[in-house]
């Protein structure tokens, strides 16, 4: 919504240039294609009612030139939620979309006094402070590429590298869906070398092509079912029950977020807790519990106390041999 409002905003100020005004010299400046902007002219004239006539001599122009397009109603709490949104976006992996969102912020604010603006865009610079941890290195390109691919289900090709076998491999890939999980972009969709419905990491390819074919979403796919399985952005396999205990110390912390769609938690007398759900994939469990240290146990299902105990032992090893 926001990319369009900008789009009619810099339209309408094109338009009323004294240059003579083509739907290519408007695909051309708001960079996007003529076939976007015909239908921007036609929401223009159907939604706002604006005078639009087309003339070989003049180009696109008003009719009637004290028409004006309708003010944007926004409150000031609408408007610093908006730039703390693009605050927000840009820390975690968004900058995609900062350029873009910076802008019409900034189209926005004209229509609140001066003052005000400034108020709120320090409030949001100084008042709040995002923290995101290590940044990511977000290709704007290749994350637009990759919209446009599952807005118009076009298969893409594209050269990935996977950090787990530090290697870089051609993959064709039917983009479904782009997300975020744990702060990293990602894209699902139908890997054609495996097919299977799997994640990558968007900041992770390193060039992408968007081809002619189109694909149809698989009929399999329930995006709602897929993500209520997925334990932090693991997934394949088939969906394990998942019990964890957590002393009386580390479970205050577990209890303050939801982590599962399905999560249950059983109180224990002494203040611990256990929680149980299910998820794909037990690496991503794995590493969860490791992190919270002795605080938390692996209960079920064993495969998961396996990996654990392994896990564990291999550590150890490691910190026995002397440096």
């Amino acid at each position: 919504m926001l990319r369009r409002l900008e789009r009619l905003l810099e339209m309408d100020r094109e338009i009323r240039s004294r240059a003579r005004t083509t739907a290519g010299r408007l695909a051309k400046a708001l960079e996007c294609s003529e076939r976007t902007i015909r239908a921007d002219l036609n929401f223009l004239r159907d939604r706002f009612g604006a005078p639009l006539l087309f003339e070989q001599s003049k180009g696109w122009h008003y009719t009637t030139e004290d028409w004006r397009l309708p003010s944007v109603p926004i409150s000031q709490g609408e408007l610093f939620a908006l730039t703390l949104g693009a605050k927000m976006l840009s820390a975690y992996g968004g900058s995609a979309y900062e350029s873009e969102l910076r802008s019409a912020i900034a189209r926005l604010a004209d229509r609140l006094p001066e003052q005000t603006w400034v108020n709120l865009q320090q409030l949001a610079q100084e008042g709040v402070l995002v923290r995101p941890g290590a940044s990511l290195n977000l290709d704007p390109d290749i994350w637009h590429t990759l919209e446009r691919a599952c807005r118009e289900q076009r298969r893409v090709k594209m050269r990935y590298y996977t950090a787990r076998r530090n290697q870089e491999s051609w993959r064709s890939l039917d983009p479904y869906l782009l997300h975020f999980s744990r702060s990293n972009p990602y894209v699902t969709g139908l890997c054609h070398a495996t097919q299977e419905i799997r994640w990558f990491r968007v900041d992770r390819i390193r060039e992408l092509t968007l081809m002619q074919r189109r694909f149809k979403v698989r009929s399999d796919f329930d995006p709602q079912q897929h993500f209520a399985q997925v334990f932090q952005h693991e997934v394949g396999g088939e969906p394990r029950r998942i019990r964890i205990w957590f002393d009386a110390s580390t479970a205050p912390y577990v209890r303050e977020r939801q982590w599962c769609p399905d999560q249950q938690i059983e109180e224990q007398g002494d203040g611990s807790m256990i929680l149980q759900f299910e998820a794909r994939g037990l690496n991503e469990v794995k590493r969860w519990i490791l992190f919270y240290g002795q605080g938390a146990i692996a209960r079920e299902p064993p495969e998961l106390v396996a990996m654990v105990r392994e896990e564990i032992r291999a550590m150890q090893t490691l910190y026995e041999v002397d440096q």
